[in-house]
């Protein structure tokens, strides 16, 4: 994990986390998936996205 945040409301709490194996991170949901309603959005840095679609551009 890289950084967390909370929503002023205390109603969410927002995860940067990183992982070259994606198994370990559904092992960690399934493990809290009885107390917290995941939502997992797979990102990438801008310079990936402007190289692998720079001839789309």
């Amino acid at each position: 994990m890289h950084h967390s945040w909370i929503a002023a409301d205390m109603s969410r709490c927002f995860l940067l986390v990183e992982t070259d194996d994606v198994t370990l991170l559904q092992r960690w949901v399934i493990e809290w998936a009885d107390l917290v309603e995941f939502e997992i959005v797979p990102v990438a840095a801008n310079k990936d996205m402007v190289e692998a679609l720079s001839g789309h551009l």
